[in-house]
């Protein structure tokens, strides 16, 4: 990489730049990821589509690593229950990163993915599962539900965790716990196998001097927030105001590519 081209690339997108840091700050500190306002945010600008996809997987990955680690840690990671999650998932993510779509089709998803997520941050306070857990869940039904939101997720260029955690809530799936150390191991090897799927594609291309500089970003902003303790907002206020911000932009392209 050249200095001078990665100077340059600062100068011209220091506004996303300062958008990812103050999402990463916000977001770390009352334990959240930020995934799909890191994608909201790079769909509002000229970036190449092809490299939104990548850019917003890595930077899931930078993430939610410390994430699951400190679960591991804390032994808040089920394995017997995460396999059949993971088992079609990975495969599928792959998949769906993979495959070669339209710009035009890959908008219209990136459009209903973050009206999903808008209005799944908007009512989660009220899906939240109680400290009991159902006992009786099936693996067929685990993997199926894994595989289904691999592949959308791989495609989209998310680690999946928006449309998993609520699932798992509503199902009583697990303890809250469990769940959210669930959700970021499953965001995390299924963002690293859309990545490699991406990567297997004769015509993936990133820019790895902006890349580099959004993710050294969001590692900076995320340790920086894990470290404020969420002292100005709340969880429930965080996930208001994200979710006005991405239902504003996925209706924004939706009118775009479907009007």
């Amino acid at each position: 990489m050249d200095i001078q081209i990665i100077f340059e690339s600062f100068f011209n997108y220091w506004h996303i730049i300062l958008l990812f840091f103050i999402v990463a700050v916000l977001y770390s500190s009352v334990g959240f990821g930020g995934g799909s306002s890191y994608l909201a945010i790079i769909a509002l600008t000229g970036i190449a589509f092809t490299q939104i996809r990548a850019t917003s997987l890595l930077c899931n990955i930078v993430v939610v690593l410390g994430n699951v680690f400190l679960f591991y840690q804390q032994k808040k990671l089920d394995w017997k229950k995460i396999i059949p999650l993971v088992l079609l998932s990975i495969p599928f993510a792959f998949l769906g990163g993979y495959l070669k779509i339209s710009q035009p089709l890959f908008f219209i998803l990136l459009g209903f993915t973050l009206l999903f997520a808008a209005i799944t941050m908007w009512i989660s306070q009220q899906i939240i599962s109680s400290d009991e857990k159902n006992t009786n869940q099936k693996s067929i039904k685990n993997g199926t539900y894994g595989g289904v939101i691999g592949f959308v997720s791989g495609m989209v260029g998310i680690g999946g965790g928006i449309f998993l955690a609520p699932l798992l809530h509503l199902t009583n799936w697990d303890t809250p716990k469990k769940i959210a150390a669930t959700a970021s191991f499953f965001i995390l090897v299924n963002s690293i196998a859309g990545l490699a799927g991406q990567y297997s594609n004769p015509d993936f291309y990133i820019d790895w001097n902006l890349t580099s500089i959004l993710l050294i970003t969001v590692f900076i902003g995320g340790q920086i927030g894990c470290r404020m303790s969420n002292k100005f907002f709340t969880p429930i206020q965080l996930k208001k105001a994200t979710a006005f911000l991405i239902a504003f932009v996925s209706i924004r392209i939706l009118f775009k590519y479907l009007f």
